[in-house]
C-alpha cells in the first residue's frame, strides 16, 4: 500500500511539471509574439487594423515588433498588406498599414540599416496620426537633445526618396499638408495629411 502511495504521489509531481512546463512555453511563446504587455492580442489586432480603411486592413496581416526590433506575425492576412498596432520611438500609439514595399522600408529603418530595402515606391497608412521628433523647426528622424514631440494628424505615405529640387515640394509641415519627411536621408518620403478612412474606396462614376 505505502509503495502505490509512493507512486500516486510520483506521478502526480510529474503531472504537475508537465503542467507547469507547457504554461512556459505558451508565455514564452507569446512573449517572442511582439505583443505590447498593456494590451491583449485581440486589442493590437484592432489597434493595428484601426490604421487603414477597412477594405485593406480587414485582410491584412496583423504584425508586431519584438524586443530585438523584428517583425513577428500575430495574425495571418490574405491580401499584400501588413498592420502594426505601434511603432518605438514615441509615447503615443501610432498604427500603421504597409503594402509589402513600405513593409520593407520600415523593416529597415527599424533596424537602422543604411538605406532602406524597397526597390520600388510603397505606400502605408496611419488614420490615427502619430508623433515626430522636432527641434527648430526641423523633423528629426529620433529624438536629440532640446527636441520636442509633435502630433501628426491622419495622413498616409508614399515610401519613396522624393528629391524636394526636382519635385518642388516642401521639407516641413506645412498647411498644404504634404511634404516629404526626412529629406537629405535614405529614409526621405512623402507624407500626405490626409485620413485615410476618408479616402474614396473605388473610382467615381461620370455624372453626365
Amino acid at each position: 500500500m505505502r509503495y502505490r502511495t509512493y507512486v500516486f504521489v510520483f506521478l502526480g509531481i510529474v503531472l504537475l511539471a508537465g503542467i507547469v512546463s507547457v504554461s512556459a512555453q505558451e508565455e514564452t511563446t507569446e512573449d517572442k509574439g511582439g505583443l505590447v504587455p498593456k494590451l491583449s492580442r485581440d486589442d493590437q489586432i484592432q489597434l493595428a487594423m484601426s490604421a487603414a480603411p477597412e477594405p485593406i486592413a480587414g485582410n491584412a496581416a496583423i504584425m508586431a515588433i519584438d524586443t530585438a526590433g523584428t517583425l513577428v506575425t500575430i495574425k495571418e492576412g490574405t491580401n499584400q498588406f501588413i498592420c502594426l498596432p505601434d511603432l518605438p520611438d514615441t509615447p503615443k500609439a501610432d498604427p500603421v498599414c504597409a503594402d509589402q514595399n513600405a513593409k520593407q522600408f520600415l523593416t529597415s529603418m527599424l533596424k537602422n540599416e543604411p538605406n532602406p530595402a524597397n526597390k520600388a515606391p510603397g505606400v502605408a497608412y496611419m488614420a490615427n496620426g502619430g508623433q515626430h521628433w522636432e527641434r527648430d523647426g526641423k523633423v528629426l528622424m529620433k529624438e536629440e537633445a532640446g527636441a520636442e514631440l509633435v502630433d501628426e494628424p491622419p495622413h498616409w505615405m508614399i515610401t519613396w526618396p522624393f528629391d524636394p529640387k526636382t519635385t518642388g515640394l516642401p521639407t516641413q509641415p506645412n498647411q498644404g499638408g504634404v511634404y516629404i519627411m526626412f529629406d537629405g536621408t535614405p529614409y526621405a518620403h512623402l507624407m500626405i495629411y490626409q485620413d485615410p478612412h476618408k479616402l474614396p474606396t473605388s473610382p467615381t462614376a461620370p455624372t453626365g
